[in-house]
């Protein structure tokens, strides 16, 4: 079995997202700062798939010691995963990727932020019991 874990950051009602973005992109505050370090530090060394929005904020460091690679919704998630024997895998989103793999995501790290402003995309508390919104 594969090593599937999804690692994300919401705001204090669950706010995911915001024209495409985070909605605390470009935050300075050190709490913010430290889960943006935490997050290359947890993945660093395994596999991060992610949608091509996601996968267009990273930075170019990143690339350097973890694999990845841009999925897309439409693909068979097994047929994804399996490219990855033995490895740890890391789903990092956005929404349409996480309704997709939420079956197979065995361990979610959240991070609630502080954040309690504006979004247009959510959290589903669904994926956690491996249900998404097909």
């Amino acid at each position: 079995m594969i090593d599937v874990r999804a690692m994300c950051a919401i705001g204090q009602r669950g706010q995911l997202g915001l024209h495409g973005r985070l909605p605390w992109e470009g935050n300075t505050d050190p709490l913010y700062v430290e889960d943006v370090t935490r997050f290359f530090a947890v993945t660093q060394g395994h596999v991060l798939i992610a949608g091509p929005k996601t996968i267009e904020a990273v930075p170019d460091f990143a690339y350097q010691d973890r694999t990845i690679a841009i999925i897309r919704s439409h693909e068979d998630p097994l047929a994804v995963l399996a490219r990855y024997p033995g490895r740890r895998v890391y789903v990092g989103g956005g929404i349409a990727v996480w309704n997709v793999y939420a079956p197979f995501i065995q361990q979610w790290d959240i991070t609630r932020l502080p954040y309690d402003g504006e979004a247009d995309r959510w959290f589903d508390p669904a994926w956690l019991v491996g249900r998404g919104r097909g």
